[in-house]
């Protein structure tokens, strides 16, 4: 009889030993009190990020050669090749909707096919695969067409352009087909200029001299241009609306662009000759239907 419970109690315990085992092995799993080797859970670490890139920095360098315009599919290269000759010759392309003297060119050196800096003047490489795109101007994102008519009616002091006419829609075209290839919504390093660094306070009657020494062999002295150089202030110049009466873009622009061909003008002297310029008259911007 003694050794019968012995017999039970030494069953019982190991049984006892046995599920408790068991349960303890089942519950390691959800406590990690004993993680398996090969099937280990662990709590979520925080992530510690790398400190934030610069949009230049974050982006890689893009080297580019726009397509030639001749290259352009037949379906569209009657318009690549009207929206290059507006750009070149703006008065006589878009004649109804300009108003001044001044051409796209002006600004856009050789159709804009450049990748601006020293002598390049604005590029438009890059154009179409960055917009619509912020612009404080309208505190919203804007699209080609309305970019574009702001220079229409600023810098060219003309009427916009209608969105469905032959003319925009040959402007956006273009755009579109010399910026073929390039990465959407890329940061794009040689769109638009710089504005200067400076703490030198523009000195008009300083800027007046450097003018008549360095600008109006080609501007005249009047500043009235002529067949083959733009006129910088009178009525067939850009009105006081154009990003050009802004002397943080044209200051910049004449900085690495003047003298056409050799610029060599200090930052001090473009900002001098830029308060020049923006302190003579012009036609005023009226904004137009």
């Amino acid at each position: 009889m003694k050794n019968n419970k012995l017999a039970f109690v030494v069953i019982t315990t190991v049984a006892i030993a046995i599920v408790g085992a068991g349960l303890s092995l089942f519950f390691s799993r959800f406590l990690n009190l004993t993680p398996l080797a090969d099937d280990t859970i662990s709590m979520p670490q925080k992530t510690v990020l790398p400190p934030a890139l610069s949009p230049r920095e974050a982006t890689p360098a893009i080297n580019y050669a726009p397509p030639s315009l001749q290259d352009a599919p037949e379906s569209i290269r009657e318009a690549v090749l009207l929206g290059s000759n507006i750009i070149m010759e703006t008065g006589k392309y878009a004649s109804p909707y300009s108003g001044n003297k001044l051409t796209c060119a002006n600004c856009h050196f050789k159709g804009g096919i450049t990748q601006g800096g020293k002598n390049g003047g604005l590029s438009l490489v890059g154009v179409g695969a960055v917009y619509p795109k912020y612009r404080k101007r309208q505190n919203y994102a804007v699209d080609l067409v309305a970019r574009t008519n702001d220079c229409f009616t600023r810098s060219m002091n003309g009427l916009p352009l209608p969105a469905e006419s032959k003319e925009m829609t040959a402007l956006v075209t273009y755009y579109q087909w010399i910026s073929k290839g390039l990465p959407v919504y890329a940061t794009i390093p040689w769109l638009g200029v710089q504005p200067f660094k400076s703490t030198h306070t523009p000195d008009k009657t300083k800027g007046g001299k450097l003018f008549e020494t360095k600008c109006s062999v080609c501007h005249g002295k009047d500043g009235d241009g002529n067949s083959s150089t733009p006129p910088l202030w009178g009525d067939n110049s850009f009105n006081d609306g154009a990003g050009m009466y802004k002397a943080e873009n044209l200051a910049p622009f004449a900085h690495l662009n003047m003298p056409l061909g050799n610029p060599d003008l200090s930052v001090e002297d473009a900002l001098d000759v830029t308060a020049h310029i923006i302190s003579q008259p012009r036609p005023h911007y009226s904004r137009k239907p």
